[in-house]
C-alpha cells in the first residue's frame, strides 16, 4: 500500500498558515487551562505532603478528621512521652510536641478582606522536631510569653503581621518577634506560639494533637499496636505525619480537579469543534488533490491516515505550546481556604511529569476526535467526482 509522505502533511499545514495558527492557539489555550488545573491540585497536595515527615507520627482523637476537632488531654500526652519508640531531643527529653490549633481572622493586604489564619501552639521541642521551620528574620518566640512567630506566607499576604507588630486575638496581645520560612510547606501559612499560653488565652484545657519523632521510622507499626492495646489510649489514633497531611489535601485537591475539569471539558468541546471545522475546510479545498492521490494509487486508508495525522500534529504542537505556557505558572503562588483546617494556605503550581503526560494525552484526544470525521470524509471521496470538481 502506497503511503503519503509526511512532507505532504507539513506542506498542507504551511499552506493554511492562518487557520493552522488559529486552531493551534485554541488547542494551546485549552491545554494550558487543563495543565494549570492539574498543577494547582498537584501543588496543593505537594505543599501539604511536604509539611509532614515520614519520621514523625501524629496522634489525634480517634475518628477526628482534622486537628481542629481533635482533643488530647494531658494524661494521654504523658502516656505518649513514655513510649520507647519516641526519639530523644538534644536535652534528653522526649522529642514530642504537644500542640493546639486555633483559627483567627486577619485582614489581607490585597483585598482588605478578612480570612482565617491558623495559629499553632507548640512545645519547646517543636523547632527540633521540624527543622525545616527556620527563623529568617527576628528571633524564635520565648516560651511562657505572648510572643509569636509568623510564617512567610502570612507575613507576605496579611496586614499587621510585620516584625515587631502586635496582634490581638484570644483576648490578649501577641508580639511578632520572628518571621519563619518553612520551605513552602503548610507551616508557612501558620502562626506559632507557646501552646500553654494559647490554651490559657482561648480557655482550652486540652491539646489538639501530639507529634513526635520516631527513633526508627520502621517502628511505627510497633508503637501503633502498643497504643491500640493500651486501655488508656483507646480514644487515640496515630498516623504517620506525612500520611495525615496527604489526607488533609485530598478533599481540596479533588474539588479543584473536578471544578477545573468541568471548565476544561467545556473549553475542549469548543477546541475540538474548531479543529473539526478547520479539517473539514481543508478537505473541501483539496477535493481535486485527494482525487488525484486516489487516482495515483493511494488507498483510502492512506488518505485517512494523512488527514488524521495533520490533526494530530496540530494537537501535539498545541499541547506543547499549552504546556510551555503552563510552565510559567510554576513561578506563581496562590492562597486558598484549606478544607482540612478552614484557614488560609499558600502554595504554588507544581509541574510534574504526570501533569505533562496527562496534558499531552488530553491534547492528542482532542486532535483525534477533532480530525477523525473530516479524515473519514476525505477518505470516502469518490475519485471520479473529486476529479470533476476541478
Amino acid at each position: 500500500m502506497m503511503r503519503i509522505p509526511f512532507s505532504y502533511i507539513w506542506r498542507s499545514l504551511w499552506a493554511r498558515r492562518l487557520t493552522t495558527t488559529l486552531t493551534l492557539g485554541g488547542l494551546a489555550l485549552v491545554v494550558f487551562v487543563f495543565a494549570g488545573v492539574l498543577m494547582l491540585a498537584q501543588g496543593l497536595e505537594a505543599t501539604l505532603v511536604d509539611t509532614g515527615s515520614r519520621d514523625n507520627a501524629i496522634v489525634l482523637r480517634r475518628s477526628a478528621g482534622s486537628e481542629l476537632v481533635s482533643q488530647i488531654d494531658r494524661g494521654s500526652a504523658s502516656i505518649l512521652e513514655t513510649q520507647p519508640e519516641v526519639a530523644a531531643a538534644r536535652d534528653g527529653r522526649p522529642l514530642l510536641s504537644r500542640e493546639v490549633l486555633v483559627v483567627i481572622n486577619l485582614y489581607k493586604k490585597t483585598t482588605n478582606g478578612m480570612s482565617n489564619v491558623s495559629v499553632r501552639g507548640v512545645s519547646p521541642q517543636a523547632f527540633e522536631l521540624r527543622p525545616g521551620f527556620r527563623i529568617v528574620q527576628g528571633k524564635p518566640f520565648q516560651f511562657g510569653t505572648h510572643e509569636v512567630v509568623v510564617g512567610k506566607n502570612i507575613a507576605d499576604r496579611f496586614r499587621g503581621v510585620a516584625l515587631g507588630a502586635e496582634l490581638r486575638f484570644g483576648g490578649d496581645r501577641w508580639t511578632v518577634v520572628g518571621i519563619a520560612d518553612a520551605g513552602r510547606t503548610g507551616f508557612d501559612s501558620e502562626i506559632w506560639g507557646d501552646a500553654d499560653q494559647l490554651m490559657q488565652a482561648f480557655g482550652r484545657p486540652i491539646y489538639s494533637s501530639a507529634t513526635f519523632r520516631l527513633r526508627d521510622a520502621n517502628q511505627f507499626d510497633a508503637v501503633k499496636a502498643r497504643l491500640q492495646a493500651d486501655p488508656r489510649s483507646q480514644s487515640l489514633e496515630i498516623k504517620r505525619e506525612q500520611e495525615f497531611y496527604r489526607e488533609q489535601s485530598q478533599a481540596m485537591a479533588k474539588f479543584i480537579k473536578i471544578l477545573g475539569l468541568v471548565v476544561t471539558i467545556i473549553f475542549s468541546i469548543g477546541a475540538m469543534i474548531g479543529a473539526m471545522i478547520t479539517m473539514y475546510a481543508a478537505v473541501a479545498n483539496r477535493v481535486v488533490e485527494v482525487g488525484t492521490m486516489r487516482a495515483l494509487g493511494f488507498h483510502r486508508r492512506s488518505v485517512l491516515t494523512a488527514f488524521l495525522a495533520e490533526s494530530i500534529v496540530l494537537a501535539i504542537a498545541g499541547g506543547a505550546a499549552g504546556i510551555g505556557l503552563a510552565s510559567l505558572l510554576s513561578f506563581a503562588r496562590v492562597s486558598t481556604l484549606n478544607f482540612g483546617s478552614f484557614s488560609e494556605i499558600g502554595f504554588g503550581f507544581a509541574l510534574t511529569p504526570g501533569v505533562v503526560w496527562s496534558a499531552f494525552v488530553f491534547a492528542l484526544v482532542m486532535g483525534v476526535v477533532g480530525g477523525f470525521l473530516p479524515a473519514v470524509r476525505a477518505a470516502r471521496l469518490n475519485i471520479v467526482n473529486a476529479l470533476r470538481a476541478s
